[in-house]
C-alpha cells in the first residue's frame, strides 16, 4: 500500500490530487489514534498522514491567536502554550497522541466542554486541501474575524471525509490562577443529580460536572455514584467554592491533574482493556442524564452539565441492543467507538436526522467517488 507523508500545505494538496486522479482510495489522518471512532476506514489504496505538518507558523501570545499545522502533537501545542500561561480548554481523550488536525476533525474535547464549549468554539481559521489539488482558506488570525468561516466549519468533525486539513487557527484563553476538585459519592442515583442540579442553578459556575456511575467509578478506584466538579479562577473563586460545597471532598494538585486525566482518558483505557469494546454516546436534555444513567447496565460516564453522556460494553452486540433500547425512548444516540467492522452502518447511527441528505450532498461535491476515509462517519458516508 502507497504510504504518503507531505511535508508541506502544499505538497499535501499535490498528493491528494495525484491520488484522486487515478481513483486511488485514501485512508487520511494525522497520528490515526482514533482509528475505532466514527466507524473504521474501509480498504484504502494509499495512506495519507499529516503527521510531518507539524510547525508553529504563528503565535501571538497578546493577541490570544495561534496557528499551528494541522500534524502537530496536541500535547506539545499545550505544553508551548502553558510556558506563557494559556490554553485551548478543550481535554480531547488521546491526548498524548492526538494531533490538532485529529482533534478537530473529530470535535472532539472532554470534561471542559460544559464551561468552555468544543473545537467549534475555539476555531478561528484554517487551511485545507480538497481532492483538486486546490488550498482552501477559511477564516483567519483575528477572534471576530468570521469571514469564510462556514466552509471551514464543515470540516469540523467531518472524519477526514471531506478535505484535508492543513493549518488550524485558534483563540486562547488564559490559564486561570487556580483550581479545585470537589468529589461527591452516594449509594443513590437521586442524591447525585439533586447535587448536580443545586450546582446548575448556583451563581458560580464549575468549569466541569462529570457523573459517574458505580461501574465507572469503581475503574477510578471510587465507589458509587460520584460527581466530580471541578472549579477555577482566583483564589477568592476557588475558597468561596470551599465553603459552599462543605462536605464534599477537596482534591488539588497533583491529585486533582492525575484525576482528571484518567477522566478523561476513560475511553482509551477502556478500549485497551477491551478488544471489542464499544462505546455508546448519547445526548440529551440535561433532566435525562438521571434516566440514562439508571438505564445503564455497564460503566457509564456523563458530561453532566451538558448532557453528553458515555456507555462502554465489552462487545458490539450487548451495545447496540442497549442503543436501540435508548433510541425507543427517544434519545439520540451513536455507537461512536466499535470493533473493527463488527457492526452494521444502521446499528452505528440509526437516526441520521432531517439533515442527513443535505451532509450526502457535500460529500459528493467534495468527494464524488468517496475516495476519502470510506467508511467514517458510521459507514453513512
Amino acid at each position: 500500500m502507497l504510504e504518503l507523508k507531505p511535508e508541506s500545505a502544499e505538497q499535501l494538496a499535490e498528493a491528494l490530487s495525484t491520488c484522486a486522479q487515478a481513483k486511488q482510495k485514501i485512508l487520511l489522518g494525522g497520528a490515526f489514534s482514533k482509528n475505532r471512532m466514527a466507524g473504521p476506514v474501509n480498504e484504502a489504496d494509499a495512506i495519507m498522514s499529516t503527521v510531518n505538518l507539524k510547525r508553529v507558523l504563528q503565535y501571538e501570545p497578546k493577541d490570544l491567536t495561534v496557528s499551528v499545522e494541522a500534524g502537530m502533537k496536541w500535547c506539545d501545542l499545550q505544553h508551548m502554550l502553558a510556558a506563557d500561561g494559556q490554553m485551548i480548554p478543550l481535554d480531547p481523550p488521546f491526548y498524548n497522541q492526538a494531533t490538532a488536525g485529529g482533534v478537530v476533525s473529530a470535535n472532539t474535547c472532554g470534561p471542559r466542554r460544559r464551561l468552555y464549549g468544543s473545537p467549534r468554539d475555539h476555531v478561528i481559521g484554517m487551511r485545507f486541501a480538497t481532492l483538486e489539488g486546490n488550498l482552501i482558506q477559511s477564516g483567519g488570525m483575528v477572534v471576530k474575524n468570521v469571514a469564510g468561516l462556514d466552509m471551514g466549519k464543515l470540516m469540523i468533525g467531518s472524519f477526514g471525509t471531506l478535505a484535508a486539513l492543513a493549518v488550524v487557527n485558534f483563540k486562547l484563553t488564559p490559564t486561570p490562577p487556580a483550581s479545585r476538585t470537589f468529589l461527591f459519592s452516594s449509594t443513590s442515583l437521586t442524591e447525585a443529580v439533586e447535587h448536580r442540579n443545586r450546582l446548575l442553578k448556583g451563581v458560580l459556575q464549575p468549569c466541569a460536572i462529570d457523573l459517574l456511575n458505580p461501574h465507572a467509578a469503581a475503574r477510578l478506584n471510587m465507589e458509587g455514584y460520584t460527581l466530580a466538579v471541578q472549579v477555577a479562577g482566583s483564589a477568592t473563586v476557588v475558597d468561596r467554592y470551599t465553603k459552599e460545597l462543605e462536605g464534599w471532598r477537596a482534591v488539588n494538585d497533583e491529585k486533582e491533574a492525575v484525576l482528571w486525566t484518567r477522566i478523561r482518558e476513560f475511553t482509551p483505557r477502556f478500549l485497551a482493556d477491551h478488544e471489542d469494546g464499544t462505546v455508546v454516546r448519547l445526548s440529551g436534555e440535561l433532566q435525562q442524564v438521571g434516566p440514562m444513567a439508571a438505564a445503564a447496565p455497564v460503566p457509564f460516564l456523563a458530561r453532566a452539565g451538558n448532557g453528553v453522556c458515555y456507555a462502554y460494553f465489552a462487545d458490539c452486540e450487548s451495545a447496540s441492543a442497549w442503543l436501540s433500547e435508548c433510541i425507543h425512548r427517544g434519545w439520540r444516540g451513536v455507537l461512536e467507538f466499535i470493533p473493527q467492522r463488527q457492526c452494521t452502518t444502521n446499528e452505528q447511527w440509526p437516526n441520521p436526522g432531517e439533515d442527513f441528505a443535505l451532509m450526502q450532498k457535500i460529500k459528493h461535491m467534495l468527494d464524488p467517488n468517496h475516495l476519502l476515509n470510506r467508511g467514517r462517519l458510521y459507514g453513512r458516508l
